[in-house]
C-alpha cells in the first residue's frame, strides 16, 4: 500500500505528519463548534477513506482476529474521552498550550504501562515527571495573574486528563496493532468507536450539534482528513522504522509548531511563564523519550 511505501522514508513522513497535525487544535478553533461537535465530526469525516483503506487491507491480508478488533474498539473509547477533554482544554487555555499539555502522555504512558502491563518504566521517564509537572503548574497560571486563557487552571487539568486518556488509547491500540502491514484497519475501528463515544458524550452533556454550519463543516473535514487520516497513517507506518532518539526529536516538533501556528494564525498570546511551562514540558518529553530502549513496535506519540 501507499503508506507502506511512504514508510520507507520515515523521517520525511513523520515530519510531514507533525506539521499537519500541528494544525489540529487551530482547525477546531476555526470551526467555532462545541467540544463534542468537533470531536464527533473529526471522526465521522475520517471514516469513509479509512473504510476504503481498511477494506483493501482485509482483501490483501485477510480479516483481523477478534482480539485485535475488540482492542481497537476499546482504544476508540479512550480516544473519544481524549478528544472531548482536549477540545475543552483548547477552549480554556488555547490550542497551542492545550496541545503541549496533551503530550504529557509521553510520560504518563510509561507509568500506566507499569501499573497495568507490568512494564517497568525507564529511569528517564521517572526523571521527567517533576519537569513536566512544573511545566503544567506554570501553564495553569497558578504562579501569576493574568495568564492567557479564559480559565487556564481548569484548562491545565483538562490537558493533563487528555494525556491520561491518550495514554490509554495508545496502550490499547498498540496491543491490538501488532501487524505493521495494516495500519488502516485498527485506525478505522478505533475511529468508528470514538465517533460513537463522542456522540454519546455530547448527547449526555447537551453540546452536540448535528447540523454545524457549512463553514464549520469545511474546517472539520480538513481536520479529519489532515489529522485523523493522513497524519495518523503516516505516523503509524513510519515510526516503527525509526530509532527512539530520532523519533523523540521529530515528535516534539508538533507541539512546538502548534504554539507557533496558534500565535500566528489565531492570535493566541500565552504569558512568558506559560511559554516557560511549555518549554519545561517539551524538555521533559525529550528526557523521557531519549532514554527509552528501542522497542519492536513504536508508540505513536503525537497528541491528537
Amino acid at each position: 500500500m501507499l503508506f507502506r511505501r511512504v514508510g520507507q522514508r520515515p523521517v520525511l513522513a513523520v515530519l510531514v505528519a507533525a506539521v499537519g497535525i500541528a494544525f489540529s487544535g487551530i482547525l477546531f478553533r476555526l470551526s467555532h463548534v462545541s467540544a463534542s461537535t468537533g470531536a464527533f465530526y473529526r471522526c465521522v469525516w475520517a471514516l469513509p477513506p479509512l473504510f476504503v483503506l481498511a477494506h483493501l487491507e482485509d482483501r490483501r491480508y485477510g480479516k483481523r482476529n477478534r482480539r485485535a478488533v475488540l482492542l481497537a474498539w476499546l482504544a476508540g473509547a479512550f480516544f473519544a474521552a481524549d478528544l472531548i477533554l482536549w477540545h475543552n482544554a483548547i477552549e480554556l487555555v488555547g490550542a497551542g498550550l492545550a496541545t503541549v499539555l496533551g503530550n504529557t502522555q509521553v510520560v504518563l504512558v510509561g507509568l500506566l504501562a507499569w501499573a497495568l502491563l507490568g512494564e517497568k518504566p525507564q529511569r528517564s521517564s521517572l526523571v521527567a515527571i517533576p519537569i513536566v509537572g512544573f511545566g503544567v503548574v506554570l501553564i495553569s497560571g497558578a504562579l501569576e495573574q493574568g495568564a492567557y486563557g479564559s480559565n487556564p487552571r481548569l484548562g491545565a487539568i483538562y490537558g493533563v486528563l487528555t494525556g491520561v486518556a491518550y495514554a490509554g488509547f495508545l496502550l490499547t491500540l498498540r496491543q491490538g496493532s501488532k501487524d505493521l502491514r495494516r495500519p488502516a484497519g485498527p485506525l478505522f475501528t478505533a475511529t468508528l468507536s470514538s465517533a460513537i463515544g463522542c456522540a454519546a458524550i455530547g448527547l449526555v452533556i447537551g453540546d452536540l450539534d448535528l447540523t454545524p454550519s457549512l463553514s464549520a463543516t469545511g474546517w472539520l473535514v480538513v481536520l479529519a482528513l489532515s489529522s485523523q487520516v493522513l497524519g495518523w497513517l503516516l505516523i503509524s507506518s513510519s515510526l516503527p522504522r525509526l530509532p527512539a532518539v530520532v523519533t523523540s526529536i521529530l515528535l516534539t516538533l508538533q507541539p512546538v509548531l502548534s504554539v507557533i501556528f496558534a500565535a500566528l494564525i489565531i492570535d493566541e498570546s500565552p504569558s512568558r511563564l506559560q511559554l516557560a511551562g511549555a518549554g519545561c514540558i517539551l524538555a521533559g518529553l525529550i528526557v523521557a523519550t531519549v532514554g527509552r530502549r528501542q522497542v519492536s513496535m513504536s508508540e505513536p506519540e503525537l497528541a491528537c
